[in-house]
């Protein structure tokens, strides 16, 4: 073999290897990529309304109500006896005779002299019907009182869309509802309204589950049978509802159901619902194209109009109907509260004259009204600059997140004063529903902050200054920025610098800001450290290389 047929061979083998190491691969991250691909289903084909919380942990919460089936009474007409049953009769007579006695395995229930009673599929009604009967041909003349004292056990399983498959051992009395909620739960995709219930005969049923939780009927809660197989498939055909009902949602279809009957397992129509228009969209017989059908809710009741997969059922609301219409007054006026408007109306004036006048400690200067409809803009810019720092934004944009950060949203530019107390009507705006009249208390003095003696508020004085008010409040503190003092408006919260403020008003704030601390001792004396030794470094380093270029 020579040297080209062996690296042949060694290539050869390597690429072997090489396939044997990309197919143990994709077998070890197939599982994950299918599990991925299950957990996170199109959410928009799946059933989305409320009820449905009934799957996963939520189950627990209602474990301890519903399980208790043992507990609970039982409707002899619904109910159907079987072994272990115990049954117990009282006969009396001259004396009486009490017997108590089990169903056995054949279905049979033995009495005493009476014999046996084949009690197979028979409700608890026809069951005491039957051993009255029975006593009846070998007493004369008694009394008889038979009562189920000791409900059996039975077994049955759930299978299909649910997180643990498995059998139960339930009390004989035991509905659909209290098996979903014993068990650990349905998968997020499981169809709650097919439910289907197969008997020891192989005869199946369907039950809408979502018809007992919503709408409280029994026969879609029915009574479990031992060796009945409950089996949850997925969802596979959807039906929705929009508009005006109360619960809209993605729905599981169910084969024949009548809109009519959709609306009302939807809750029914809110009061404002549209009737005399109900559309339903449905998809053509080749299922790539959509067409509307009109109906009134009255034709829907009358008539059999059947769902079919994928249909849309939209309730459109009537227009203005029943649309309250009212502001809100707040503050210092006689009669607080909320006043009606008509539209393109009902002006400031009217309502502040509604609500009483103000009252004499009222702020007319910082009253405000707010406008709550189509106020709220999404500025994106302003979102991004908010997550910046200072050091990253230019001039500009700091500037512009200062404004936006001061701006008070819905504000509706408004001079009370003017309108009010000099009857300037340019000034008396039409209202809105939803909008806000705010009439503070008169703020009577000047807020001082920061580096002052005694800072608060001293009362307010026409003819005062900035420095005035700061040395009624003591004068500077020693550490006081004396250069830099600010003045907040009170109505605008602009920030302006002492020396630009020509005159002070109500409310107004001024901030004297403190002189930043120097470096503490320590931080000098390690930084000069620092240097020294750079300097030093720097010197030594040079003098090695002047006595080297000597040598």
């Amino acid at each position: 073999m020579n040297l080209i047929q062996i690296k042949l061979k060694i290539f050869n083998k390597d690429k072997n290897i090489n396939k044997v190491l990309i197919i143990f691969l994709i077998l070890l991250f197939l599982p994950s990529v299918k599990s991925q691909a299950q957990n996170f289903p199109d959410q928009q084909l799946l059933p989305n309304y409320k009820e449905r919380v009934l799957y996963g942990d939520s189950l627990l919460i209602s474990q301890k109500m519903l399980s208790g089936a043992d507990n609970e009474s039982i409707d002899p007409n619904e109910y159907i006896v079987g072994p272990g049953d115990k049954i117990f009769i009282s006969i009396n007579g001259l004396e009486e005779i009490p017997i108590t006695s089990r169903i056995n395995h054949d279905g049979i229930l033995y009495i005493p002299k009476v014999g046996g009673i084949d009690l197979k599929n028979t409700t608890l009604t026809a069951a005491k019907e039957k051993i009255l009967n029975s006593i009846n041909r070998y007493y004369k003349n008694v009394d008889v009182f038979i009562s189920l004292v000791n409900i059996r056990k039975i077994k049955v399983s759930l299978l299909g869309d649910v997180k643990k498959p498995a059998s139960f051992v339930l009390p004989g009395n035991s509905h659909l509802m209290d098996l979903i909620t014993t068990s650990s739960g349905l998968n997020k995709t499981a169809d709650f309204r097919n439910i289907k219930i197969i008997n020891k005969d192989s005869i199946e049923k369907k039950y809408d589950l979502l018809s007992f939780v919503r709408l409280g009927n029994k026969s879609d809660n029915p009574l479990l049978n031992d060796g009945d197989i409950v089996l949850v498939e997925k969802v596979d055909k959807t039906i929705s509802m929009q508009g005006e009902v109360k619960f809209p949602g993605i729905y599981e279809y169910v084969n024949d159901e009548k809109v009519s009957d959709f609306i009302k397992i939807s809750g029914g129509l809110l009061n404002d619902a549209r009737t005399d228009t109900v559309e339903i969209v449905r998809f053509d017989a080749d299922g790539k194209s959509e067409i509307s059908k009109y109906y009134s809710y009255d034709e829907l009741l009358t008539n059999m109009v059947v769902l079919k997969n994928k249909d849309r059922i939209l309730i459109r609301a009537i227009p203005d109907y029943y649309n309250e219409k009212f502001v809100r007054v707040s503050g210092y006026v006689k009669y607080p509260g909320y006043y009606k408007v008509v539209e393109n109306k009902t002006t400031l004036v009217d309502v502040i004259n509604e609500a009483g006048g103000f009252r004499k400690e009222a702020s007319l200067a910082d009253a405000s009204l707010t406008r709550t409809m189509g106020t709220k803009i999404d500025d994106p810019e302003f979102d991004r600059l908010k997550t910046l720092p200072r050091a990253d934004m230019t001039d500009d944009e700091y500037n512009y997140l200062k404004a936006k950060s001061r701006q008070r949203v819905g504000r509706v530019v408004v001079d009370f004063v003017e309108l009010f107390k000099r009857g300037d009507l340019a000034e008396n705006v039409i209202l809105r529903n939803g909008d806000s009249v705010s009439v503070p208390e008169a703020r009577n003095y000047i807020i001082l902050l920061g580096q002052v003696v005694n800072p608060g508020n001293i009362i307010y004085n026409p003819k005062l200054t900035v420095d005035d008010y700061i040395q009624l409040a003591g004068g500077f503190g020693w550490r006081a920025e004396k250069g830099d003092v600010r003045v907040i408006k009170a109505n605008t919260g602009e920030w302006v610098d002492a020396d630009d403020v020509d005159s002070l008003e109500t409310g107004d704030t001024i901030w004297i800001p403190e002189t930043p601390p120097g470096p503490k001792f320590w931080d000098v004396f390690i930084t000069s450290l620092t240097i020294l030794g750079q300097v030093a470094s720097i010197i030594a380093a040079t003098i090695a290389v002047i006595i080297a270029t000597r040598k």
